[in-house]
């Protein structure tokens, strides 16, 4: 099993590229959870994401033959662009198989770190079997993406550097898809400070690990569906699996819903982007989904922050409606004159703001002297809807919450 040693020895190859990332402490989410908050940013690390340090890690460790062969790996971005990165900076082609539907965004970004992308599959596990066919065919190198032990040992300096960082340390909260991440950085703590707790999170439409424990043996979905996609792998490694039931405390689930919210609360209160992966630890301590002590100190590990503007949009709309900070609404009203000013005087009384307004007087779902009136509104939180929804609904409006 991977040990500290291999950590260690990792430290050096890493420290070539990898940045070691700011630990930072959070007034807002400690005064939020009521523990003391240490954000650990690995959305600042080159490549914007964790994945970097594994991929140097293994490409390190090649010898000159497989160097000269090359290497090819699969991913859904984040390792895709690590690998990319580091074997170009090894001088080592390289070849990195993405699913079609992955981000515009990594797509380009693997590109410009200088590897070559196909693009195959629906999903990892698709793009990984084609990774592999290109290994037996040419007779490269397979990366993977988390169950191999160099690349754990990469990510756990993650660990070795919170050590240094926070001394103090109590709980650790780690991401989990296939399970390199949280492998590397258990094995760093628990090997250093036992009494240190790991806690692991997955999303609920991608939570192959806790299913994996509570069957005692690794599981593998029929198929994944969460916003985090840098986590949506069917299943953990046999490797990193071994590493998670001997050495993490405990695996927690968070809903696409609580990740939005972490991922508003982050860009809003702390001015810092993370992609759906990087929210989940924090959406897991803000949702409770572990118990902690007050003033407990706690590192949640912010594990990268590629994320696609198109998919960034839709997560923070979803956070804003989360939060009751964005509502859309219908009703139906008397096709009259006065009748629509006298809502918009309504939701002025309850000092909500109006971003759209469609009005229609030809939907065959209403009376011919009738207009249905769809509203998008900003509101100021759970409590503030609630009271316009009865403002309206008390004047005799009908109205329907249709976000």
């Amino acid at each position: 099993m991977l040990s500290l040693s291999d950590v260690l020895a990792a430290r050096d190859r890493v420290d070539e590229v990898a940045r070691r990332t700011p630990l930072e402490y959070s007034h807002t989410f400690s005064d939020m959870s009521g523990a003391d908050v240490r954000l650990k940013l690995e959305n600042f690390q080159r490549t914007g994401s964790f994945k970097i340090r594994g991929a140097m890690n293994r490409i390190a460790t090649l010898s000159e033959t497989e160097k000269d062969a090359g290497v090819v790996t699969a991913s859904a971005g984040n390792h895709a662009q690590g690998v990319a990165l580091a074997a170009t900076r090894a001088g080592v082609d390289s070849k990195i198989v993405m699913p079609e539907y992955a981000p515009i965004s990594k797509i380009k970004a693997t590109r410009r770190y200088g590897g070559e992308v196909i693009l195959h599959g629906v999903d990892y596990n698709e793009a990984q079997a084609k990774a592999h066919e290109i290994e037996r065919e040419e007779g490269r190198t397979y990366v993977h993406a988390f169950d191999d032990e160099h690349v754990m040992a990469g990510q756990g300096t993650i660990g070795l550097e919170i050590l240094d960082g926070c001394p103090e340390v109590e709980t650790v909260v780690v991401p989990i898809g296939g399970g390199g991440l949280i492998a590397g950085v258990a094995t760093a703590l628990k090997e250093t400070r036992e009494e240190i707790r790991v806690i692991g999170v997955q999303a609920e439409g991608a939570s192959s690990a806790a299913e994996s424990l509570n069957k005692g043996s690794v599981h593998e979905l029929d198929s994944v569906d969460t916003i985090a996609d840098g986590i949506a792998t069917r299943s953990v490694g046999e490797g990193t699996f071994e590493v998670i039931r001997e050495r993490v405390d405990e695996v927690v689930t968070v809903s696409d819903e609580e990740i939005a919210v972490a991922l508003a609360f982050l860009l809003e209160r702390s001015k810092t982007l993370v992609e759906g992966a990087g929210a989940v630890p924090l959406a897991a301590l803000l949702f409770e989904k572990f118990p902690y002590d007050p003033d407990e100190t706690i590192v949640p590990v912010l594990s990268g922050g590629n994320i696609d503007l198109n998919t960034l949009t839709t997560v923070i709309m979803r956070g804003l409606v989360e939060t009751g900070r964005y509502l859309k609404i219908r009703t139906v009203l008397k096709d009259r004159p006065g009748a629509l000013e006298d809502l918009i005087g309504i939701i002025a009384d309850a000092r909500a703001n109006i971003y759209a307004i469609q009005h229609d007087r030809t939907s065959r779902d209403i009376a011919m002297n009738a207009a249905e009136v769809v509203l998008d509104l900003e509101t100021r939180g759970e409590d503030h809807v609630e009271e316009l929804l009865d403002a309206l609904r008390s004047n005799g409006y009908a109205v329907e919450v249709l976000v």
